[in-house]
């Protein structure tokens, strides 16, 4: 059997707790611990130790299939976060004060997030439009290729 990774199990868990991303997760263990990973770890690591997934799927908020190129885009980022706050999960605190600061501009700037995956930045603000209900402008079919990593 292969050398564990894992450092820490309770730092870890409180990352997960915390919110904290795989690419997050990655990046840290790389600068602290000098330790490579991959996702597929960190995916593992959580399902083996029944934690909560890190990110509330809400295929209202991102009802589009997202090009993996625009996958970090603020925009999306912003979404996942105010998915979370509506599914009553929690937030890091700088999360929670960027997801506030976001909707603050949106509501000023009077702006939904639209999403063309044909171009290369693939999300934009758009001004809001009497037919807009939400953060989004819905697209006419939702386009998610939405799928539990829980089930096998």
């Amino acid at each position: 059997m292969g050398k564990r990774k894992i450092v820490d199990e309770g730092e870890v868990i409180r990352w997960f707790e915390e919110g904290w991303t795989y690419k997050e997760m990655i990046d840290e263990y790389k600068r602290k611990y000098n330790i490579e990973t991959v996702s597929s770890m960190w995916g593992n690591f959580r399902r083996r130790r029944g934690l909560d997934r890190r990110i509330a799927r809400d295929d209202d908020l991102i009802p589009w299939a997202v090009n993996p190129e625009h996958r970090q885009r603020y925009q999306v980022s912003m979404l996942r976060a105010e998915a979370r706050h509506r599914a009553g999960m929690s937030l890091d605190e700088g999360r929670s004060k960027r997801l506030y600061a976001w909707r603050l501009m949106l509501e000023e700037e009077n702006a939904v997030v639209h999403y063309d995956p044909d171009t290369d930045d693939g999300f934009f603000y758009v001004p809001r439009e009497p037919s807009d209900d939400d953060i989004i402008r819905r697209p006419a079919r939702k386009s998610t290729l939405r799928r539990n990593g829980d089930r096998r």
